[in-house]
């Protein structure tokens, strides 16, 4: 059965004088909401975020990764002079960065430092090198992956260009490091690279105390013992963009940095489990 237009109603559009117009019409689809949901979660995980840098002797490469940082949306950011004798503080300020300065030598150290007096509000931590070393358009697929992940290490071996841009040095050291934690706890890991995004939560709960080279390896075999979500994602590399490197830089550095790491994964495996906080 039809239905009939009253006869006094004109059709639609039919008014004299008037032109009708269409709005044009958006269909979101499940995939666009997808998206949009992934853009807002990257946006808050940015604005959520401090980064920290920890800086010895980096003049040449610090302003550009602090601007370069700033350009991928990132607004607090933290540079740890960790003894500089150049203009690396000066430069890191210029670029936007927040400079805190440690006396007392050590990657570690100056990480610990980076944690001190966090600002309300930040949920999440980044660590990258001061040197220009990593490419920082590798941070998108981090974040993305970071949604049901507490901690997310980027893997420089998983790319044809970090495989190509390591030293047959650091490869053999990784490698070596790799095996030893695989045979303590079980987990395989490709890489212990400096880039990582890490919740804040999650680096309260594993109390991370190491002072020197081998703060990441500790971080990941205690994200380990603390049943921590860990993903890995692969990440491009480069040689350092300026200035000398402290480890592979010379044969003095790159040996005194493989004896602590391995130092350290030996008392790490040998110790009592620390009990984890809750």
């Amino acid at each position: 059965m039809g239905c009939s237009r009253p006869q006094d109603i004109p059709p639609l559009g039919a008014t004299a004088g008037i032109e009708l117009r269409l709005a044009p019409l958006t269909i979101v689809t499940a995939m666009d909401k997808r998206a949009m949901q992934a853009s807002a979660h990257a946006n808050a995980l940015r604005h959520s975020c401090l980064v920290v840098i920890p800086a010895l002797n980096e003049e040449a490469t610090i302003g550009d990764v602090v601007r370069n940082l700033r350009r991928h949306g990132f607004e607090h950011i933290r540079v740890i002079d960790n003894g500089s004798s150049d203009a690396t503080p000066t430069r890191a300020g210029a670029a936007g960065a927040e400079v805190l300065r440690e006396s007392t030598c050590g990657y570690g150290q100056a990480c610990r430092r980076g944690l001190e007096n966090i600002p309300r509000g930040i949920a999440w931590i980044l660590f990258c090198d001061a040197d220009g070393s990593d490419d920082l358009d590798d941070v998108d697929p981090m974040i993305a992956a970071a949604e049901d992940a507490d901690l997310v290490l980027g893997n420089r071996f998983a790319t044809k260009e970090g495989c190509e841009a390591m030293t047959r040095a650091q490869r053999f050291g990784n490698r070596l490091v790799s095996k030893l934690v695989e045979y303590g706890w079980r987990v395989r890991f490709g890489d212990f690279g400096p880039l990582r995004l890490i919740r804040r939560c999650a680096l309260e709960i594993i109390d991370m105390r190491d002072r020197g080279f081998g703060w990441n390896v500790v971080m990941q075999i205690r994200a380990i013992e603390a049943d921590l979500r860990i993903k890995e994602v692969p990440v491009r590399y480069r040689s350092r963009q300026g200035g000398r490197s402290k480890i592979s830089g010379n044969i003095w550095g790159a040996l005194c940095a493989a004896s602590e790491i391995l130092q350290t994964v030996a008392r790490l495996y040998f110790a009592p489990r620390r009990a984890i906080s809750s």
